[in-house]
C-alpha cells in the first residue's frame, strides 16, 4: 500500500513540470493533459522499477522513457500531431538534477579546497550517474520512433 501510495504520490508531481515546460514549448493547449499524463506515468514506472524491482536508476529511466515514447507514438497517431509535442515535456521531471547537482558542488569544492580522493570520487560518481541517467532518457524517447518510424525493414 505505502508503494501505491508513493507512486501516486510521485506521479501527481511529475504532472506540474511537465506541464509547465510544456507551456514554455508552446504544446497546444488540447495537449497539455496528454504532457501531464506522459509524466505521470513515466515518473510512477521508474518509481515503481526503482522501489519494487530494485533497479537501478539508468536502466529504470530508460525503461520509463521508453514508455512515454510509446504513448507519445500512439497520441501523435491518433490526434495527428508529431509525438515529441506529448513526449519531450513528459521526460523533464526525470532529468537527474540532484547527481548534476552534486557533481559540480564537488568540482567547484575541488577547485576552492584543492583535490582530494573523497572530492574526485563524489564527482565521478555523481556525474557518470547523471550523464547515463541523460543517455537512459534518450535512447528511451528515441527508440519508439526508431521502431516505428523506419523506411526499411529491420532485417
Amino acid at each position: 500500500m505505502n508503494t501505491l501510495l508513493m507512486m501516486l504520490h510521485n506521479g501527481l508531481f511529475a504532472m506540474i513540470p511537465a506541464v509547465g515546460f510544456a507551456m514554455v514549448f508552446n504544446v497546444p493547449v488540447k495537449a497539455l493533459k496528454f504532457c501531464a499524463i506522459g509524466g505521470a506515468v513515466g515518473h510512477m514506472v521508474r518509481y515503481l522499477l526503482m522501489d519494487a524491482a530494485g533497479m537501478s536508476i539508468e536502466m529504470a529511466s530508460f525503461i520509463a522513457a521508453s514508455c512515454i515514447g510509446f504513448l507519445g507514438v500512439y497520441w501523435s497517431q491518433r490526434f495527428l500531431a508529431h509525438p515529441k509535442v506529448f513526449t519531450v515535456a513528459a521526460i523533464i521531471p526525470m532529468v537527474p538534477g540532484v547527481f548534476a547537482y552534486k557533481a559540480m558542488i564537488a568540482l567547484v569544492e575541488i577547485n576552492h579546497l584543492g583535490y582530494s580522493v573523497a572530492l574526485q570520487t563524489t564527482l565521478v560518481e555523481n556525474l557518470l550517474k547523471a550523464l547515463f541517467t541523460i543517455a537512459g532518457l534518450a535512447l528511451g524517447l528515441a527508440l519508439p520512433g526508431l521502431l516505428f518510424y523506419r523506411r526499411r525493414s529491420v532485417v
